[in-house]
């Protein structure tokens, strides 16, 4: 009689099987390979893990990066795929659906302050769409932390950001690559002053010389259609860096060279320091771009918005995508008369405070409209969501230094100086030199084109200005050849990542993460991915005074170093360390699931 295995569930215990198998036909090939396929089918499944990222006509670094790292991966016996797809679908499975195992991404913020911190890594928000804790990230000692950086000042604070800076590196929700150069092409035969474009912003664009007076127009260039097609200040979608919005509309403060300047505001006054309070004065006669005038009511009606896009009028709050943690800063905002404005702050320091001072400013009678329920297929974001999260904004209503005057598709935007914008006033102060006379051109032109190779020909044909976004490394010897062009390096504070989804085992296990992040060389991707244009790094505050000594990069990471060297992961060592940490390898060499 042929011997079956048990039916799952028929309350044989391996046990059994295995005495009675060896009873009866002991010395059998066929009772072996039973036994084995019976482990077989009873052991964990393999891990495996899909890696999310740009396509490379949209980001060549990230698919790059995607690549090197599935290769690590899988010598380590996790099978990893690589998908690559559109921004706004990445945008959709990472920021707002949160369907994803690993994903690597570039952070979008320009300046990287240690508050910033709080959106990224408090669990508050790990239910939130948007770059507020995309990873599910949940540790309450650290919770602790970022609360506490909030509301102390000095060496007590500093001893907060520097723990929350150890616990990311050992538990890795996320993890840092590096902070790439920008590196961009100009042309001087029209414009000149591309050098002192230290930084990101394009606020920079307003420090520009018109080297030949008869240029009217200033144009650009972009591989990304992005900017084109989406100008709602609101939507964390991929954008790469540069984005027009911050043209189009104003701040109470800005930001300039690290600086923070008033910028809508004319004037703060602190009134309060425990908790903060200040009180905003709006510059004389400012209006939106449709002539409406701007008052202290539209600042109030901006941190309602940035505190629930429903406005109330949804069962529960809908949190806008972008400026979550900015915006959490502000208790209430209330308007005294048409050009003062008092907000009060929760329990922070008036250093931390300032950070809601930089959020957009938005037109109370544009937006209000925009509070109502939107239902948008693909985008899950609970039971509702609003028309300020899902809007083009096209055409946008700011009142920024350049307003829209058309777009043609997604092949090019255009942006005309606002004349009654309060920097055409010669006597306005309190403003650095190099951006307190105004924008020197009438109009801004922003091109789309299919690759960055044809971003840079555009310009060196005299067709464009300037390459508005990064390019590629490989471009380098090009640009470089071309003597009326320059060569614009600067370093950016936008970091490239790789972000593990913690709400999914096994990538919920701290322990894992670590060692998927010993499975990473930063230093073999600085120099295959990036050319060398990046500095890597361990933390996204590497740069400042924030790093403590221990978190400093020294040719490989000082606390998950790599499992390997010359850029090759070492099979054995990393089959041994995942042995330690209580995993097993089945016969193929997979790793299995606990």
């Amino acid at each position: 009689m042929t011997s079956r295995s048990p039916r799952p569930g028929s309350g044989v215990t391996r046990r059994a099987l295995l005495a009675g198998l060896t009873a009866g036909a002991t010395g059998t090939s066929g009772c072996v390979t039973r036994l084995r396929t019976l482990a077989n089918r009873q052991q964990p499944d393999p891990i495996s893990l899909s890696v999310k990222c740009l396509p490379v006509d949209e980001d060549p670094y990230s698919i790059a990066i995607a690549r090197q790292v599935a290769e690590w991966f899988g010598t380590a016996g996790i099978d990893t795929t690589v998908q690559p797809m559109t921004a706004e679908e990445l945008y959709r499975q990472t920021l707002v659906n949160h369907e994803f195992d690993v994903f690597v991404g570039q952070y979008p913020s320009h300046t990287v302050r240690p508050d910033a911190l709080y959106p990224l890594l408090h669990s508050r928000f790990s239910v939130e769409p948007g770059w507020q804790n995309p990873f599910g990230y949940t540790n309450l000692t650290v919770d602790d932390l970022l609360t506490e950086q909030r509301r102390t000042s000095g060496e007590r604070r500093a001893e907060a950001v520097s723990e929350i800076q150890r616990h990311l590196v050992r538990e890795c929700p996320f993890v840092v690559v590096g902070f790439p150069d920008v590196i961009r092409a100009a042309s001087n035969e029209r414009f000149t002053g591309w050098r002192s474009m230290a930084g990101l912003s394009p606020l920079h664009l307003l420090s520009l010389d018109r080297r030949d007076l008869s240029a009217t127009t200033l144009r650009a260039t972009t591989p990304d259609m992005r900017p084109t097609t989406n100008l709602n200040p609101l939507v964390a979608s991929f954008r790469r860096s540069g984005s027009v919005t911050e043209l189009i509309y104003d701040s109470l403060a800005r930001r300039y060279r690290g600086d923070l300047h008033p910028w809508a505001a004319a004037e703060f006054e602190w009134t309060a320091e425990n908790p903060p309070v200040v009180r905003a004065t709006l510059r004389e006669d400012q209006t939106w771009h449709d002539g409406e005038p701007l008052t202290a009511d539209d600042v109030e009606f901006t941190y309602a918005l940035l505190a629930d896009t429903s406005l109330g009028s949804f069962d529960e709050p809908v949190p806008p995508l972008r400026f979550r943690g900015r915006a959490s800063l502000v208790e209430s905002a209330t308007a005294l008369d048409d050009r003062t404005v008092e907000i009060e702050f929760g329990e922070c320091t008036p250093e931390v405070a300032t950070r809601a001072l930089t959020v957009p400013l938005l037109a109370e009678h544009v937006w209000e409209d925009r509070a109502a329920r939107a239902d948008v297929s693909g985008l899950n974001l609970g039971s509702a969501t609003t028309e300020a999260l899902v809007a083009s904004a096209v055409p946008p209503v700011g009142s920024g230094p350049l307003e829209f005057e058309s777009a043609a598709g997604r092949e090019s935007l255009t942006l005309s100086r606002f004349e009654d914008h309060f920097l055409e006033r010669p006597d306005q102060t309190q403003l650095p030199g190099p951006i307190a006379g105004g924008v020197p051109f009438e109009e801004f032109e922003l091109r789309f084109v299919g690759s960055d190779a044809s971003a840079v020909d555009l310009v060196a044909n005299g067709e464009a200005d300037f390459t508005s976004v990064g390019v590629g490394p490989d471009l380098v010897r090009t640009i470089g050849k071309q003597q009326h062009l320059t060569l614009a390096v600067d370093q950016t504070d936008s970091f490239y990542f790789l972000g593990f989804n913690a709400r999914r085992t096994p990538l919920s296990n701290p322990r894992f993460r670590h060692l998927l992040s010993r499975l990473l060389d930063r230093k073999t991707v600085a120099e295959s991915v990036f050319n060398d244009y990046v500095t890597p790094a361990v933390s996204p505050l590497a740069g400042t005074d924030w790093l403590p000594s221990d978190l400093a990069w020294d040719e490989d990471h000082p606390v998950t170093s790599f499992l390997g060297s010359g850029g090759s992961v070492n099979k054995l060592r990393a089959r041994e360390a995942f042995r330690d940490a209580g995993y097993r390898y089945d016969e193929r060499h997979r790793l299995l699931r606990v």
